[in-house]
């Protein structure tokens, strides 16, 4: 196994909890993040799903470790959650592409004459 992942998800909320209270407004803000994205039409399932591929994408373990215990507890099945992890990888890759073109060209137009 990579990490206690329980055990990371605990103390990753413990870790919030400390820093709302010695810096509440800070925690109020990224909350009302939370809040917004909730009173769209996503239900929490499906943002939970998008989250935990956002996770991946900018690699960030506690991010991982929170939203998958969200996303489980939300309901999701382990198919919705491969599905959602292939689509950033998919995402990733096609990232990867395009930068892999503007990297060709910046070779091309940067050859010895």
């Amino acid at each position: 196994m990579f990490k206690d992942w329980k055990e990371h998800t605990r103390h990753v909320k413990k870790s919030f909890g400390s820093l709302g209270k010695k810096h509440p407004k800070m925690l109020q803000a990224y909350q009302a993040l939370g809040d917004a994205a909730a009173a769209e039409s996503l239900d929490l399932k499906t943002r939970e799903l998008i989250s935990l591929a956002v996770a991946i994408t900018t690699r960030c373990e506690s991010c991982i470790s929170v939203h998958a215990e969200a996303a489980m507890q939300a309901g999701a099945t382990e198919s919705e959650v491969a599905g959602a992890l292939a689509t950033a990888i998919s995402l990733n890759a096609g990232a990867a592409y395009t930068f892999a073109l503007r990297a060709l060209e910046a070779c091309e137009v940067q050859k010895p004459a």
